[in-house]
Formats: structure tokens, C-alpha cells, sequence
């Protein structure tokens, strides 16, 4: 069994293209030819953990993902996520891997997931990025989406004026120029592509905000409490995707949506549905979309396998 640490994981990272990798493990998902059991967590005072785990059939692995999240790690001068990812062989049971990412795959994996609804979704000609949030996932995000579109002009909100403050000084040394913004409102007033990030469990959006042709990565809600757009954000919206349609029954904005009486189950659609072109995304350039992201197990064996072989290789 190997153990393998960050700096060899993110060394690994720097050689891979995950995209195409996380794109095939979402339509695996859909077609039914993976076993994830239901999200297990603990919800405490101070922070969250989530466990994720499965597999996808006639691969060589399955996988138990660790991950949590402490919001006032920042106080302390901790990073507020951590993790790990274990690796055993389909075939016996044997453990193949112990990746001591600290949390850095999931967040990776989370922001190329995030890059994947946006490109399946979003209109090409998008002018800002608007970021609510400005943690890790607020900058991985955006860096995730430089390949795909043009603009590099960011507006972005946070509760926090000096972390809004070095979110931009940090964006800026990778190549985006960064507007604060008083309210979340004043993000939506001006992007055309948002990216919610928070762990907020009260809409910040609502649908008098959207502006027409708005694409929104909603990434933040992934437990039954948390919420960041309004019921009636989904109501308006022409396209919304979930990520695992079984998982958004029960978390994420679809699920509050649903609850709320806002929507139907069924107005949602499974990315990888829509992205083995058995489904419709966006239209129209001036149709609003919704990506709720709320983090599947999938991802994990993708990225995890990712790791594994690549450390075989070296």
C-alpha cells in the first residue's frame, strides 16, 4: 500500500487532464454504472465532515473520501478544509493508497466540476465572472474557467472586506482583475456567469437579481442546511442541472427549491445526462441556467484513480 502526500499529489496534478476524466465519471453516473451509496456526515459545532465513497463498475478501484470543513479555521491560521481519500483494489478488498491531500482534491475536483456545468451552460461571450465568496473554491473556480472563456474581469462579493481585499491581490498574480462588490445584488446587476462559494444557509440571491442570459454555479449548498439562491431563482431559471439528481432530493439548492414549492422534482436534469447529449441545455442566449453542485463520489474515484496511476508511473 503507498501513502501518498500533497506535494507528490500536487506534483502529479500539474501533468493530468482532469477534465475529460470528471466529464466520463458524470456519464458513468447517469448511465448507472456507478454504486454511491447516500452522502454520510457530521454536522457540529465548529465544522463539518463529509464522507463519500463508491465505485464505478469494471474499474480497478473503489474509494472512501474523508473531507471536512472548519469556517473559522481562518482565525487560527488554518486552511478551513482538510481531508484524505483511501484507495482499495475492486477485484480483493486490498487497500491500494492512502492520499494525504489535506483536502486539496476535493477542491480541485469540486472547481473542475464546477468549470465542466459552465462550459456545458453558460453563454460563450460571458463579459464578468461574479464570485460570492472569497475562499479557496472562489479562486479555484475562476481559475478553472480561464480555458474557457476570455474575460478575465471579476466581481466579487465576500462578508469581509479584507479578505475581499486579498482575494483580489491574489487573483490578480494569476491574471484576473477583481471588483469588489457591496451586496451579492451588485454581482448579479453586472455578470453574466456567478459562482456562489459561501457556506450561507440564507439566500444572498434572489430572482428579481438575475439579469437575462445568467448562467449560476452554485456550489456552497452540499448539506440539507445550507442555501445561497432563493426558491425563486430556480422558478425563474429556464435549464437547472443537478449534479446527482438522488443526491439534490435531499441537499442543495434543488432540494430547498423543491421544499419551498417552488419546483417540481422533475424540472431538474443530471449533467450527465446533458452531457452524453441525452438532454438540452441552454438555447437561447438569453435563457438563465442553474448548476447545483453539491459534490459527488464520483468525482473522487476519478480524481483519486488519476493519482494512484500516476504514481505508479513515476
Amino acid at each position: 500500500m503507498k501513502i501518498i502526500e500533497r506535494a507528490q499529489i500536487e506534483e502529479i496534478l500539474a501533468g493530468l487532464d482532469l477534465v475529460p476524466l470528471i466529464e466520463e465519471a458524470f456519464r458513468g453516473y447517469s448511465a448507472g454504472r456507478a454504486i454511491v451509496p447516500p452522502v454520510g456526515e457530521l454536522l457540529m459545532d465548529k465544522g463539518e465532515v463529509h464522507i463519500k465513497y463508491g465505485a464505478i463498475r469494471g474499474d480497478d478501484y473503489y474509494i472512501i473520501k474523508i473531507a471536512s470543513g472548519f469556517y473559522g479555521n481562518a482565525a487560527l491560521g488554518l486552511p478551513s478544509s482538510n481531508g484524505m481519500m483511501l484507495v482499495f483494489r475492486q477485484d480483493s478488498g486490498e487497500p491500494a493508497a492512502v492520499l494525504l491531500d489535506e483536502g486539496h482534491l476535493t477542491d480541485v475536483r469540486t472547481a473542475i466540476a464546477g468549470a465542466i456545468g459552465a462550459k456545458a451552460l453558460a453563454r460563450p461571450d460571458v463579459e464578468r465572472i461574479g464570485v460570492l465568496g472569497t475562499g479557496v473554491q472562489a479562486r479555484l473556480q475562476v481559475q478553472q474557467l480561464a480555458p474557457l472563456f476570455e474575460t478575465r474581469e471579476v466581481v466579487a462579493w465576500g462578508r469581509d472586506p479584507e479578505r475581499v481585499a486579498a482575494y483580489a491581490t491574489d487573483m490578480a498574480a494569476a491574471g484576473f482583475r477583481v471588483e469588489a462588490a457591496d451586496h451579492p445584488g451588485a454581482v448579479a446587476a453586472v455578470c453574466g456567469l456567478i459562482i456562489t462559494t459561501t457556506p450561507s444557509t440564507e439566500p444572498l440571491l434572489q430572482a428579481a437579481d438575475i439579469r437575462p442570459g445568467t448562467h449560476i454555479t452554485a456550489i456552497g449548498s452540499d448539506t440539507t442546511e445550507k442555501q445561497e439562491l432563493a426558491a425563486d431563482v430556480l422558478a425563474l431559471a429556464d435549464v437547472v442541472v443537478a449534479d446527482s439528481l438522488e443526491q439534490c432530493h435531499t441537499r442543495g439548492e434543488i432540494a430547498q427549491a423543491v421544499a419551498a414549492g417552488a419546483i417540481a422534482e422533475d424540472k431538474a436534469i443530471e449533467l450527465g445526462v446533458l452531457l452524453a447529449g441525452e438532454a438540452v441545455g441552454r438555447t437561447s442566449a438569453e435563457q438563465i441556467t442553474v448548476f447545483d453542485s453539491t459534490g459527488v463520489a464520483v468525482q473522487d474515484i476519478a480524481i483519486a484513480t488519476a493519482i494512484v496511476e500516476g504514481a505508479q508511473r513515476d
